[in-house]
């Protein structure tokens, strides 16, 4: 290799040290500064004004018990009411499923 070639080279090498200490230095900088941070950001500021009991309702939310049954209050309803009630006037909560779809069988 002629002079030029190997200046140029070690002038590249330089170049890459330099950059991958300067990587590592922001690298470093910036774990030290998410390490020295103990604390948890909120998102938002409660509001003491927010209702604890739902809109529409007469009543709050059933007491929860840890290990205890799930409270249900009020009763959950099914999305599909029975035959009997159907026939009272009462409507499914969800629309019909949409049927399914069958193609032709795939040929090897």
């Amino acid at each position: 290799m002629n002079s030029q070639k190997k200046s140029a080279v070690r002038l590249d090498l330089v170049l890459a040290a330099i950059m991958v200490a300067m990587g590592l230095t922001v690298a470093g900088l910036s774990w030290s500064q998410l390490s020295a941070r103990k604390q948890m950001a909120q998102a938002t500021v409660p509001n003491s004004e927010t209702p604890q009991v739902p809109a529409g309702k007469t009543d709050g939310p059933a007491p929860s018990e840890p290990g205890g049954a799930r409270p249900t209050t009020p009763p959950p309803e099914p999305a599909r009411p029975d035959a009997d009630a159907q026939k009272a006037g009462a409507k499914p909560a969800l629309p019909a499923a949409p049927a399914e779809k069958m193609g032709e069988p795939v040929k090897k």
